[in-house]
């Protein structure tokens, strides 16, 4: 009992030992799981998108090739067109010169004229004599017996040597049978009757007749290509004849000479390239025929000229592509439908393209197989390539990971080092160094920054500028800040983006500037990254008593020059304050203009300091009211001259001497230097006008003043001679629109005299 115990006992012990190892190999699993590594996945992926990018350029370099190779077909075909062209085109002027040669023979034009003039006549008996038509003649001529038979002589004779005639018969056939004409040339007369002709001349009718009446107006007529009598391609030619005394310009022929003959292997030669090796090249002439591309010359499938017409709007034919855009290039079909690279050239004064084109396949057949060779090695390459790097990478990978740690590191090192000695420096410098982003956070300020907002820099970090500075302040330079962001972001140049301001806080009152604070801040804008926004450093520094100073000094030098104005002023009543208000005047021309500060600064000062020359003046010849002497006047008008002798060694913020010096200049440089246009000094230009506008509207001692309208129109009318036209335009501005005359009308009231006695 106890063994069949045992034996049942046995199989339950084998399940357990089943469960626990299902278990364990659970758990092992699990263990044995990993999670993703996010940078083996990204650069995987980036592996694969190099991959392809890789194989996109190759591509695309392969397209770029094609294009390059198509390029260089269009270029070499190009050539053969315009020198078949130009070969076409030769032949056409040969045939117009033997024409012309005729035209201007001058015994055919004398006998013309003689015709001519004859016609005229009814009561010249010759008339019944060139009623009648010549049986050897096809235009019936309408000329005297003499004259028809030189005509006919010079134009048979003409024929037999230029190829004007119909082609040599195969037989010659002992028939009185008269064939059809076919080619030669003719004369017709100023009405369109026939004169004469060579044999074999066809009759005078449909095409023929509309060219040679064309051709009496004065126009070179080409009579197109047209099938004819003899079922053979036929072109005409036609020039007016004038008379003797005629020069042909505007006048109407007498007469006219038709030229008819047979399109032959002449022409069509001239459309096969010399050393043409390729095998489906060709060039051929088409034209628009109604809504069919008719095809003039022979073609290589061994179609006679004129024999095929196709539809204009068969999909991508060459010969429609080439009438309808002259001078295109493009790869199209052919009249046999197949793919073939074209190029097209129009021939000058006539309906006719010139194609040239080769069939695709034999073009691109070497350029397609390097192509394809090419291509093939470049993705072998970049597969090849791309599997050994991930080898490569996965069996480096840990070791790359431990050597960036330790460049991190030392990266780390020396980048903090690099900040502590940046904030040395930063901290040395007087000025106030700051950055912000662009919604006004600090992200760095130095020891002198953080000392004038009155905290430590460390504080300073992360808080807005209206927190430190104020809403005030701050708000001025974040209007700086956006703009020069703005402009960086479309530019992305730091040195064009970098602004300076000076900028004035507090009470800007000349009298009291006690609350004035001004600050010169320099504003460059910084690029952002993954972990800083853009943002902008601000170098800002405090020039309040350098700016208190100068006001000083320039108040200072406003006294000195109104005490040395004065002294001018009292010895002439009538010119009293006139520098005063040229200087005035200057200042509100040159703000008009919208000039820089030093500009205006600089007419305001030299428009007081203009007439300092006249304290050497006698006051008698200052206050004579009678007519001034020649030499009084040039002692008057070059008092400024002795202005600027005794200014020369003083010092000014602007070119106030050369300014002085140059007003006597005019436009057109006939002042005392010779200097005219832009030679002379802006500010000197605007100071002559301002000087001859107060001068005008003031009264003198000798006259009244004169109103503001006569004033500008004498200024208006001496611009471009005494004047520069801009300042005259923004003086007269000033009057009109802001309300100028209003506040000069004091300019035009007469000064009172005193007597000597009751001045104190």
């Amino acid at each position: 009992m106890s063994a069949d115990a045992s034996k049942s006992e046995q199989p339950k012990k084998k399940e357990l030992s089943a469960e626990e190892a299902e278990k364990k190999g659970g758990e092992q699993l699990e263990e044995a799981k990993r999670p993703v590594n996010l940078f083996v996945f990204i650069g995987v992926l980036a592996m694969l998108s190099a991959m392809a990018a890789s194989i996109f350029f190759a591509f695309k370099f392969v397209e770029d090739e094609r294009a390059r190779a198509l390029q260089e077909w269009q270029i070499r075909m190009g050539i053969v067109a315009d020198s078949r062209t130009s070969a076409v085109n030769d032949w056409m002027e040969d045939n117009f010169a033997i024409i012309r040669e005729l035209a201007e023979n001058a015994s055919l034009q004398l006998y013309m004229s003689e015709i001519a003039a004859a016609s005229q006549s009814s009561a010249d008996p010759m008339l019944a004599e060139l009623g009648g038509a010549k049986e050897e003649d096809p235009f019936g001529g309408s000329a005297g017996e003499a004259e028809t038979t030189y005509l006919r002589n010079i134009l048979t004779a003409t024929a037999e040597r230029t190829g004007f005639k119909p082609p040599v018969a195969a037989a010659n056939v002992s028939a009185n049978i008269e064939r059809a004409g076919v080619a030669g040339l003719g004369l017709i007369d100023a009405t369109g009757k026939p004169v004469a002709s060579s044999p074999g001349m066809p009759p005078m009718t449909g095409k023929l007749k509309d060219a040679a009446m064309k051709a009496l107006e004065g126009e070179p007529t080409l009579i197109d290509i047209y099938m004819g009598a003899s079922n053979l391609p036929t072109v005409g030619f036609a020039l007016p004849v004038y008379g003797i005394q005629d020069d042909g310009a505007g006048a109407r022929g007498i007469g006219a000479v038709i030229g008819v003959k047979i399109v032959d292997e002449r022409l069509f030669k001239k459309l096969v390239q010399p050393g043409e090796t390729s095998k489906s090249s060709e060039t051929y002439l088409v034209r628009k025929q109604g809504v069919t591309v008719e095809y003039l010359s022979p073609l290589k499938d061994g179609t006679p000229s004129l024999t095929r017409a196709l539809s204009a709007d068969t999909p991508d034919l060459a010969g429609a592509f080439a009438l309808d855009k002259p001078g295109g290039f493009g790869i199209k079909r052919d009249y046999t439908g197949k793919e073939v690279l074209m190029i097209s050239r129009p021939i000058p004064n006539s309906p006719w393209i010139l194609v040239r084109k080769i069939d695709r396949a034999e073009a691109l057949a070497e350029t397609e197989t390097r192509l394809k060779t090419l291509l093939t090695v470049f993705i072998l390459i970049i597969v090849g390539v791309t599997v050994a790097v991930l080898a490569v990478w996965r069996h480096g990978s840990s070791l790359r990971a431990t050597q960036a740690a330790q460049n991190y590191k030392v990266s780390s090192e020396r980048f903090h080092n690099l900040s502590l000695f940046m904030n040395l420096i930063s901290n040395a410098q007087p000025a106030g160094i700051v950055a912000v982003t662009g919604d006004t956070v600090y992200t760095y300020a130095n020891e002198p920054a953080a000392k004038a907002a009155g905290i430590e820099a460390a504080d300073m970090l992360g808080k807005t500028m209206a927190a430190v500075m104020g809403p005030i302040k701050a708000q001025v330079y974040t209007d700086i800040n956006e703009k020069i962001l703005k402009h960086f972001a479309e530019t992305g140049d730091r040195d064009s983006c970098r602004e300076q301001h000076i900028n004035v806080f507090g009470d800007d009152d000349d009298a009291n500037d006690d609350d004035l604070q001004v600050i010169k801040s320099d504003h460059i804008p910084l690029k952002g990254d993954r972990d800083h926004p853009p943002g902008v450093l601000m170098i800002l520094e405090d020039i309040t008593e350098l700016t208190r100073e100068r006001r000083r000094s320039e108040k200072m030098l406003r006294q000195l020059i109104d005490t040395l104005v004065s002294v001018v002023d009292r010895r002439d009543p009538f010119s009293a304050n006139h520098s005063k208000h040229v200087a005035q005047v200057s200042k509100a021309i040159s703000e008009e203009m919208h000039n820089d500060e030093v500009t205006t600064k600089t007419v305001d000062i030299a428009g007081s300091l203009m007439n300092l020359g006249k304290i050497f003046i006698p006051p008698e010849l200052l206050t004579k009211t009678g007519d001034l002497t020649p030499e009084e006047r040039q002692t008057l008008m070059t008092s400024y001259l002795v202005s600027v002798d005794l200014l020369k060694d003083v010092t000014f913020e602007g070119p106030v001497v050369d300014t002085i010096r140059d007003m006597g200049e005019t436009w057109d440089g006939h002042g005392p230097l010779g200097k005219k246009e832009e030679e002379i000094l802006m500010p000197a230009r605007i100071l002559a006008v301002a000087n001859a506008f107060v001068g005008m509207v003031s009264a003198r001692a000798y006259r009244d003043a004169m109103s503001f309208e006569k004033v500008s129109d004498i200024l208006l009318s001496d611009t471009g001679t005494k004047f520069d036209r801009r300042p005259v335009s923004a003086l007269i501005n000033f009057l009109e629109n802001r309300d100028g005359k209003a506040k000069w009308a004091h300019y035009r009231e007469r000064p009172k005299v005193q007597d000597d006695d009751d001045e104190d």
